[in-house]
């Protein structure tokens, strides 16, 4: 396999960066490699926090680090303090390189969390899930070409362009830097607030593969020099959160030839995606689990079922990764997610709901995305999360959090609209009208806020009618 050092040299005489200087990012790696070098060469290489601002500086630094052989952590640099004060309890970096606003020190010993000397080529991808805890899931360069890999070969193609409009310390972002690189092919980095203004930059769409998640793709619709655009990519890769029945009818009118995906920061992006064509036609789900991985669908008692029937995601995958900072897996064989889900007929990958986030019900199960896509379909809302409420008779009431897209439309009409949709344990109890759902940036919910802000709405009402 081909070593960081190697693609840099690769890269040296090519002009692939649009919108930068590609001589400029090959001089900045290359010096920052070198200031490097003589730190490298101890067992007990130099742990580096990453917070790089400005995109060319960041993917240097990436690179410089790992060709050093120093572990590195990808860091948000908007983060707030009591965030920094996390990762640095956890770390207790040597070095840090960009923009981290407050000096903070950790009362720890500083030989904790120290890295042996097979822990120096780790790379340190940030993953909070929604609780809003942050954690490092461990990477190596291994296991992020093992992803670019299965990539290439799922959609047969080589060199890969990426039009990249997501954070590059995110997996979404630093593996589109990572396909483009190592492939021989062009990247645009664009800011999405600048994408919004129709800060397009001169490529030709359809050449390039561009990611979005959710939310990113709602705000580029209601655009309609935005929409036109987007049904000019070649393919538009669409993750990190699930996206809603409605969305993906909107996008499918459009002709965007949207490529749902199923991945994750422990998977360094991307095991199943379902490819343009089958989008078009019709077809909502994940599709197909990409070469480097192997999907298996297990029952409680750790028993694989069959096509067709519901069980925990379980994953296998060369792109896996090694664990939690600073922990390593002990069975890096599979890797159990908390989604449920099914292999259909034709190997497609059907994602079902959360195992955590199940609604238990008077002995019913009510898997919320269910109940979200019905209330979607209404056109009522603008967006839903569903969750549950703890409640002494029924073990939990199903409640609906949602914003309405218009400020006349009542609880008693989205009643209605989906009276005939879902059975009627399904349906929602509760409705908590809000202005805004909290998601962060992936537009993932804060399920833990959620349900503080719908236990508060739900515990006032009821002690006003006392």
């Amino acid at each position: 396999m081909e070593s960081p050092l190697d693609y840099l040299k690769k890269r040296a005489i090519d002009d692939w960066l649009i919108g930068y200087d590609s001589r400029n990012f090959i001089y900045i790696a290359e010096q920052l490699f070198n200031q490097l070098t003589p730190l490298a060469n101890s067992e007990n290489k130099p742990k580096i926090l990453l917070a790089e601002r400005e995109p060319i500086q960041f993917i240097a630094s990436f690179i410089a680090s790992c060709a050093a052989g120093c572990p590195v952590f990808l860091c948000n640099p908007n983060w707030v303090k009591h965030e920094w004060q996390q990762v640095f309890d956890l770390v207790q970096p040597d070095l840090i390189w960009g923009d981290c606003p407050y000096p903070l020190t950790s009362p720890s010993c500083r030989d904790k969390n120290r890295v042996s000397a097979t822990s120096n080529n780790w790379i340190m991808i940030p993953t909070g899930g929604s609780s809003g805890q942050i954690r490092f899931a461990i990477h190596t360069w291994k296991t992020l070409m093992a992803s670019v890999q299965g990539f290439r070969q799922y959609f047969q193609i080589n060199p890969v362009n990426s039009f990249c409009v997501l954070p590059l310390y995110h997996v979404s972002g630093l593996m589109q830097f990572m396909r483009s690189f190592t492939s021989g092919g062009r990247l645009a980095i664009v800011p999405f607030k600048e994408l919004e203004s129709s800060e397009k930059c001169e490529i030709d769409p359809s050449e390039f593969f561009l990611s979005l998640v959710p939310t990113q793709l709602q705000r580029l619709l209601h655009n309609p020099d935005l929409t036109a655009w987007l049904s000019r990519f070649q393919t538009v890769l669409l993750g990190g959160a699930p996206a809603w029945i409605k969305l993906l009818e909107e996008a499918r009118r459009h002709s965007i030839r949207l490529a749902p995906t199923y991945g994750m920061t422990e998977t360094a992006s991307q095991i199943a995606t379902l490819k343009p064509e089958y989008f078009l036609n019709g077809t909502n789900n994940c599709g197909q689990i990409l070469p480097h991985a192997k999907v298996t669908i297990c029952s409680s008692s750790s028993e694989i079922l069959e096509i067709n029937q519901v069980g925990t995601v379980t994953i296998k995958s060369g792109s896996l990764t090694l664990g939690y900072y600073p922990e390593k897996f002990l069975n890096q064989q599979h890797f159990q997610v908390d989604d449920l889900g099914f292999i259909d007929e034709q190997g497609n990958l059907n994602i079902i709901g959360r195992s955590s986030n199940k609604i238990i019900t008077g002995g019913e199960n009510v898997f919320p995305s269910e109940v979200e896509a019905a209330i979607q379909a209404t056109g009522l809302v603008a967006d839903v999360c569903v969750i549950g409420l703890p409640d002494s008779h029924w073990g939990q009431i199903v409640t609906a959090v949602y914003v309405p897209s218009k400020s006349d439309i009542s609880t008693y009409t989205l009643q209605i609209e989906i009276e005939d949709k879902l059975s009627k344990f399904k349906r929602p109890k509760y409705w908590v009208p809000v202005e805004t759902l909290p998601r962060n940036t992936q537009g993932k919910v804060n399920r833990e806020q959620l349900q503080r802000i719908a236990y508060t709405r739900v515990f006032e009402w009821q002690y006003n009618e006392v």
